[in-house]
C-alpha cells in the first residue's frame, strides 16, 4: 500500500536489542540485589549501555574498574564481557563472594584459547584493542597476537608459523572477520581456527537484519551506546549499504533534520540496548510525523542461558552474616 510523503514508515528490525547473554547478565545483577541486598559490586559495566548502567546504579549497584576497589566481603559480579585469569585470581585471594556473569559464548572462546595453548599453538586474537572482552580473552593465556584488520595480518610476525591458531572477539563485523580470517589463511596456510562461527549468534543475526533492512529504507537508526562494539558495527553496515546511519543512545540524540525528505526509516538496536529505548524512539518520531510501524523479521531467536547457582539459591547468605557479625 502506498504511503503519502507526509507519513513516515518505520521498519522495525527483528531480531534487535537484548541478546541471551545480556538478558542473563542483567538478570544476574537484579537477582543478586534481591537475594543479598545493595550494594552489589560490578567490575566494569555489566553491559555496554548507558541506560542499563544508570538504572542499575540507581538500585544500589556500584560499578568499579578493578576488584581492589571492592570492600572485603562485597558481593562481586563479573561483567558479561569476561575477565582475565589475573582478575579472577585477585578476587579469589581476597575471598570475595563472586558471581560470574560472563556470557557463555565468551567463556567458550576463553576455553578454546586455553585448549589451543595447551596443545602448543601460538594464538592470534581477532578483536579490538582495549575492548573488555579482548582483555579478558588475552588474559586467559600466556601470550596472544592481536590483529584488528588485514593490514595487521600483513605486518604480523610470529615465532612458530606452522603451529598457529586464532580465536575471535564475539561482537565483530562478520564480513570484516571473514576477510581477516582469509588473510590469515593465505599467510599461514596451516593455521587452525573456527571460521566465523564464534562471532555470537546475536551479533550475526542483528547484522543480517540490518543488511536486509538497508535494501528497503533511506535512513537507519541504531539504538546503542558509543562504547558498544556490536552497535557500532550495525551503524557501519548501514553506511556501507549506502544510506545515512546514526548510532543513538536514545530518542534525545535524534536530529529532526536527518528525516528531511525521508519516508522510510529502519530502526534496530544493539545487543545491549533495552527495548524501552526503541519504544521511546518510536514515540518521539510520532511527534514529528504520522507513523506506520512495520515489523521486519529476518531471523527468529529462541536462545536462553542458565543462571549461575549463586542467584538460584543463597550460598553467600551465611558469609554475609558472619561478616556483619
Amino acid at each position: 500500500m502506498a504511503t503519502s510523503a507526509s507519513h513516515l514508515t518505520i521498519y522495525l528490525a527483528a531480531p534487535r536489542g537484548f541478546c541471551a547473554g545480556v538478558d542473563r547478565a542483567i538478570e544476574i545483577v537484579e537477582k543478586a540485589l534481591a537475594l543479598y541486598g545493595a550494594p552489589i559490586y560490578v567490575r566494569h559495566e555489566i553491559v555496554h549501555n548507558r541506560w542499563v548502567v544508570e538504572s542499575l546504579r540507581a538500585k544500589g549497584v556500584v560499578f568499579v574498574r578493578e576488584v581492589e576497589e571492592i570492600p572485603t566481603g562485597g558481593i562481586t559480579v563479573f561483567s558479561a564481557h569476561g575477565i582475565s585469569e589475573k582478575v579472577e585470581t585477585e578476587a579469589t585471594l581476597r575471598q570475595l563472594p563472586v558471581i560470574d556473569a560472563t556470557c557463555p559464548l565468551v567463556t567458550k572462546v576463553h576455553n578454546q584459547a586455553i585448549r589451543y595453548e595447551r596443545e602448543g599453538y601460538e594464538i592470534i586474537l581477532i578483536g579490538h584493542a582495549g575492548h573488555p572482552e579482548v582483555e579478558g580473552t588475552s588474559g586467559r593465556v600466556k601470550r596472544v597476537y592481536l590483529v584488528e584488520n588485514e593490514a595487521d595480518v600483513a605486518a604480523l610476525h610470529v615465532a612458530h608459523p606452522h603451529k598457529l591458531a586464532y580465536v575471535t572477539q564475539t561482537t565483530l563485523s562478520v564480513d570484516d572477520t571473514r576477510a581477516i580470517i582469509a588473510a590469515l589463511k593465505a599467510k599461514f596456510p596451516k593455521i587452525e581456527g573456527p571460521e566465523t562461527k564464534d562471532i555470537c549468534y546475536a551479533t550475526q543475526n542483528r547484522q543480517q537484519a540490518v543488511k536486509e533492512l538497508a535494501k528497503k529504507v533511506e535512513l537507519l537508526l541504531v539504538v546503542g551506546s558509543r562504547n558498544s562494539s556490536n552497535s557500532n558495527r550495525l551503524r557501519d553496515l548501514g553506511e556501507e549499504s549506502g544510506i545515512p546511519a546514526y548510532l543513538i543512545d536514545d530518542a534525545t540524540d535524534i536530529d529532526a533534520a536527518w528525516l528531511h525528505g525521508v519516508t522510510r526509516v529502519g530502526l534496530t538496536a544493539g545487543a545491549s540496548a533495552p527495548e524501552l529505548l526503541v519504544e521511546r524512539v518510536i514515540r518521539f518520531l510520532e511527534t514529528l510525523r504520522p507513523l506506520n510501524v512495520v515489523p521486519f523479521e529476518v531471523v527468529k531467536e529462541n536462545v536462553t542461558f542458565n543462571l549461575p547457582r549463586e542467584v538460584r539459591s543463597e550460598p553467600f547468605k551465611d558469609r554475609l552474616k558472619i561478616a556483619a557479625g
